[in-house]
């Protein structure tokens, strides 16, 4: 066998070449299928890490981890809020043509068995797969079990089933598959979620459920070393417990305040990012596990979030701007509710300390994951994998026509990305279309609709186009009273 630093020289070189054959799939081009993990913050915003601008959190592991590889600038969530998110990922379907288009209970919110998961996809290529942490797109309200992650291509689950629940991080019991595995915690219930999935907030803290979420991660990457391994950690770090809120009047809830525990802060505050520097250093374990089992190199890691920050909680989002240069937050389209960090991590394989302007979503998992495990991803998606750029080849990669999302509460939204134009319109299919120029307005400060007459009429055939309508999805609640204020417009790399 050749010593490793030389085949660290040759392997690069191979794969090159090989990466050049026609129709050559990812997997037939590395000689082998890579492990893939796909690690999801929670209402984490643009601005809320060191590498995206962020000064007061400290997120050390994940900047090393853009350092080591390769951070998007324009990249995208599949909602402004967590289930339809989910739904896009998942599926590979954007909103309007995935199934859960909202926030929701019982069958709106789960997927069905017709819907076709990327870890469906992976387990045609013979990928151990699982799901850690919060799921948010299945129910048990009628008993049958709707779109359990066992049920959609998952191996092992072991965390949440409905949003409501994950909003305690003090919970009295996680899903371990189909079983309810009881905690320490003592719990206050609200009645909201239904189902035995109600949210509450605990008045006996013990076993934190964040904690708990990345020992069983790292646990199941041990066990699946050999690989090929599919591993989806859907975190919850740093949602705020919004029942937690009303029954304390905090919700971000972590079991120390760590670094910030002297910051002359609200306690809301140093909860905020302190739950942003746990999660860090889990994402560092996560990292480092990699490495201490000779994994790194064979080993795909991407990082992102579900949408944008979160104004929940009690804490203060302008003390951290967590939205960075961007308007808007969560419950948003313009960019500050959709647009993601998003970091791929692949040593040996992606370039290091590399910035990406590739324009790419959560739906482009599917045809990603799917091209790296050298199978065809299902025929109805929106999906094009950005494998040609994470491997060092833009002058290949695919690019979409536009990226689109609809969106059903404060009286529904669409919002379209196309090439440097962005268009918003509320309410959707009657209201009338914001355009703006989101290659030099990247606050979103100034409509030129008026300006671009021809440009508007384009955005609002793609929405019509882009929009299947679907049984049980209309818009809900009234349009906000004010609309989201320009963001500050000037990115900080």
């Amino acid at each position: 066998m050749l010593p490793r630093f030389v085949l660290n020289h040759l392997l690069p070189a191979l794969a090159a070449v090989l990466l050049f054959a026609p129709h050559a799939t990812a997997a037939e081009a590395a000689g082998s299928k890579p492990n893939i993990i796909f690690i999801m913050a929670d209402d984490l915003g643009y601005g809320d890490l060191g590498c995206y601008g962020q000064t007061l959190i400290k997120t050390p592991r994940i900047d090393q981890m853009a350092a080591e590889g390769m951070k998007f600038r324009q990249f995208y969530a599949g909602n402004t809020v967590c289930a339809p998110s989910r739904s896009v990922l998942m599926t590979g379907q954007h909103m309007g043509h995935t199934h859960v288009r909202g926030n929701a209970a019982g069958k709106l919110q789960a997927l069905r068995d017709q819907d076709v998961t990327v870890a469906e996809v992976l387990k045609q290529a013979d990928y151990s797969t699982a799901l850690c942490g919060k799921w948010g797109l299945g129910d048990d309200l009628d008993g049958a079990r709707s779109g359990w992650p066992n049920r959609q291509g998952f191996d092992f689950f072991y965390g949440y089933l409905n949003q409501v629940h994950a909003h305690n991080y003090y919970p009295r019991f996680l899903w371990r598959n189909f079983t309810k595995e009881p905690l320490r915690n003592e719990v206050v219930d609200n009645g909201r979620g239904g189902g035995g999935f109600v949210g509450g907030y605990a008045t006996k803290r013990i076993d934190y459920s964040h904690d708990l979420v990345a020992e069983e991660a790292l646990e199941y990457i041990r066990q699946q070393k050999d690989g090929p391994f599919f591993l989806y950690l859907a975190l919850t770090i740093p949602h705020s417990n919004n029942e937690g809120t009303r029954g304390t009047g905090h919700g971000q809830e972590v079991p120390d305040y760590g670094i910030y525990a002297d910051r002359d802060w609200p306690d809301q505050d140093k909860g905020q990012a302190a739950m942003i520097t746990r999660m860090d250093k889990d994402v560092g374990r996560v990292l480092d596990l990699l490495e201490e089992l000779d994994i790194d190199e064979k080993t795909v890691v991407m990082f992102t979030s579900d949408n944008g920050p979160h104004n929940e909680g009690g804490h203060n989002p302008e003390r951290f701007t967590p939205a960075g240069p961007l308007r808007g937050m969560k419950r948003d389209l313009y960019e500050g509710g959709i647009r993601v960090p998003f970091i791929v991590w692949w040593p040996g394989t992606t370039p290091a300390g590399t910035v990406s302007d590739h324009v790419g979503y959560f739906g482009d998992l599917m045809a990603t994951t799917a091209d790296l495990a050298g199978v065809k991803p299902p025929e109805n998606i929106d999906s094009i994998s950005f494998v040609p750029e994470i491997t060092g080849h833009p002058d290949r990669q695919a690019k979409h026509d536009y990226l689109y999302w609809e969106f059903y509460e404060r009286g529904s939204a669409q919002a379209v990305v196309r090439g440097k134009w962005k268009a918003v319109r509320v309410p959707m299919s009657t209201g009338p279309i914001e355009l703006f120029d989101v290659s030099v307005d990247l606050g979103e400060a100034h409509d030129v609709a008026a300006e671009h007459p021809d440009v508007v009429k384009a955005m609002a055939a793609i929405m019509d186009e882009a929009h299947e309508p679907k049984e049980g999805w209309t818009p809900r609640g009234k349009p906000a009273k004010k609309k989201s204020p320009p963001g500050h417009g000037k990115a900080p790399f």
